[in-house]
């Protein structure tokens, strides 16, 4: 099973790596490395969509599908749990899902590896070390998505325990941030203003921000708490309803649990739901806010453009999801949404440390003419 859950893996990295070779980009390092990005964006929103159908447990064992390597060798197990509960976590459609979503995660993995023997050939080979293919990222990527797939794992083991599934979904937009900065290493960048340097901790602080926010959104969804508030501004019509935090935030325990065993109250999922929601003001005011600062910077008008779009567009897509009751598509949308905040807030926190980048070469060059 195991050699062909492997040979999955490579098909699923075919196509991508097709793709870079046929290319007429003479950097085929840097195609590789957002081609990889660009499907772990995909992967982003698969996995909500698996999250958001509930297919996390379409296959209840991992890494195979009842001890297979795909849902056609496990038909006769999955009809087995069908026929048993129609409406339960596994349905061959479910487990379809789950492990296309399984086969392109083995992609982006096939894929990173890929980077990281391009990158240490590279630097073995070359003379004059070049950054651009410095191996200590790619070598660090592989590390980090080996932990993202062990987190992968025990979201299936240990039955889609929501503090599980949400550093999961944490880890995938970390390996999201960390391809971006990659890629943007390869990148030609236009020359940046001084002034960028003013922007480097405000735009640090804005990317620490939306993962919290992320983390938050995670948890709603983790615990199927996105229709807990029917209403906006408001909640069940007050500015604070009647919320139960403890419960709600109660880290180690099952899904739709207490601690003690007993089933989430309502008034616990109405307080996940409510500091996501208060938390996503503080989130569009502050990365809002940066965004038209660094819009009147030479250099970064590009992507603080684009990151205002990005912002209200996702705020408007998490408001569409309580006026319209949640609609699949549109959930799957603010996934995406928050993904695409993570890539715009890397590219901007690169970009505003270009200046500083450059400094330090022609500091080293007038050290060395010395």
């Amino acid at each position: 099973m195991l050699i062909q859950l492997a040979i999955m893996g490579v098909l699923a990295a075919l196509l991508p790596l097709a793709i870079v070779w046929v290319s007429g980009d003479a950097n085929k390092y840097r195609k590789l490395v957002w081609v990889t990005a660009f499907l772990t964006f995909d992967l982003i929103m698969f996995g909500a969509f698996t999250r958001l159908t509930d297919s996390g447990l379409g296959c209840p064992d991992w890494p195979g599908c009842y001890g297979h390597a795909n849902p056609v060798q496990a038909h006769a197990h999955i009809s087995a749990a069908e026929a048993a509960m129609p409406e339960g976590p596994v349905t061959v459609m479910k487990a379809w899902i789950e492990m296309i979503h399984r086969y392109l995660a083995m992609g982006v993995g096939v894929l990173i590896i890929a980077i990281m023997a391009i990158a240490w050939r590279r630097w073995l080979k070359s003379k004059r070390k070049d950054d651009a293919f410095a191996p200590w990222l790619p070598s660090y990527l592989l590390v980090f998505v080996c932990v993202q797939g062990a987190f992968g794992a025990w979201t299936v083991t240990q039955k889609l325990q929501p503090v599980i599934v949400t550093i999961h979904l944490l880890l995938g937009m970390g390996l999201l941030m960390l391809l971006a900065w990659l890629g943007a290493r390869q990148n030609n960048h236009r020359p940046v203003a001084v002034a960028a340097l003013s922007v480097r901790a405000s735009a640090t602080l804005a990317l620490a921000l939306l993962f919290v926010q992320i983390m938050l959104g995670g948890w709603v969804s983790t615990n199927y708490a996105a229709l807990a508030c029917l209403d906006f501004p408001l909640c069940h019509g007050e500015a604070v309803p009647r919320m139960d935090f403890a419960n709600g935030f109660t880290l180690w325990r099952d899904l739709g649990r207490t601690a003690d065993g007993e089933f989430l109250p309502f008034p616990a999922l109405t307080a996940i739901h409510w500091v996501h929601r208060m938390f996503a003001f503080v989130v569009v005011a502050y990365v809002g806010w940066l965004a038209l600062r660094a819009r009147k910077i030479a250099g970064l008008e590009r992507v603080a453009t684009w990151l205002l779009i990005a912002l209200c567009t996702q705020f408007l897509t998490g408001m569409s999801t309580v006026f319209l009751k949640w609609p699949l598509a549109l959930a799957v949308a603010h996934n995406g949404g928050a993904a695409v905040l993570v890539l715009l807030l890397t590219m901007l926190n690169f970009q505003a440390r270009i200046p500083s980048q450059a400094a330090s070469n022609r500091a080293a060059t007038r050290l060395s003419a010395a």
